[in-house]
C-alpha cells in the first residue's frame, strides 16, 4: 500500500491538524508514514501545504505529478497545487460552486455545527466517504479521539461525521435544487 497526499490551504483552517488524523490513521493501521509542511505566512492567512507519504518511501516531499490524492481547502490554492497530482489523482475541494474535483461546502457545513474551523474535518470525511485515502472512518475517527484535545473530540467527530454523509445537511437540498 502506498498512497501520496497533499493538504493545501491558507493559515488557519487547520491543514496541519487534518495532515496528523491522516497520518495518525496510517500509523495505527501499521503503515510507514512520512509528513512535512511548508508554512509560508501561515499565521497571516498564507498558503500552507503538507504533503503525507504513506507506504515505503524513502522522503516525504512529492513531486509535481506524483500526488495520489489533493485535499484542498482553500479553492484559490488549485493553481499552484494541481501541478502535484497525478494525471488520473483524487482532488478534493472544499468549494461552494461547481468545477474541477470533487466539491463540498464543507466550510457552510462547519458553520452550520458552529465551528468553520472544522471544514477540514469536514473535508476529510468526504474524501474516506468517496473511498479516495487508504484509511477507513473507524481508523480516521480512533486518530481524531487520540490527537483533538478533550472539549473538542465529539465537535471534530461530528464534523467528519458530517462529511462521511453530506446529504443529511440543507446543504444537500441546494444542491440537489441547482442540478
Amino acid at each position: 500500500m502506498k498512497q501520496q497526499i497533499i493538504v493545501s490551504g491558507i493559515g488557519g483552517q487547520g491543514v496541519l491538524f487534518l495532515t496528523r488524523v491522516v497520518a495518525q490513521a496510517g500509523v495505527l493501521r501499521g503503515l510507514p508514514v512520512l509528513t512535512a509542511e511548508t508554512h509560508g505566512m501561515a499565521q497571516r492567512g498564507g498558503t500552507v501545504l503538507s504533503t503525507i507519504k504513506v507506504g515505503n518511501f524513502a522522503s516525504p516531499l512529492i513531486r509535481t505529478g506524483q500526488a495520489d490524492v489533493g485535499l484542498l481547502l482553500w479553492e484559490a490554492n488549485l493553481s499552484v497545487h494541481r501541478p502535484l497530482l497525478k494525471e488520473n489523482g483524487r482532488l478534493l475541494i472544499n468549494a461552494a460552486q461547481d468545477g474541477e474535483g470533487e466539491r463540498i461546502d464543507a466550510a457552510g457545513l462547519a458553520r452550520d455545527l458552529g465551528n468553520a474551523v472544522l471544514a477540514n474535518l469536514v473535508l476529510l470525511g468526504l474524501a474516506v466517504h468517496k473511498q479516495a485515502l487508504f484509511c477507513l472512518a473507524e481508523e480516521c475517527e480512533a486518530a481524531i479521539r487520540e490527537l483533538a484535545p478533550a472539549r473538542f473530540v465529539d465537535q471534530n467527530l461530528a464534523a467528519f461525521r458530517l462529511g462521511l454523509d453530506p446529504c443529511h445537511s440543507s446543504h444537500c437540498q441546494e444542491l440537489a435544487e441547482r442540478e
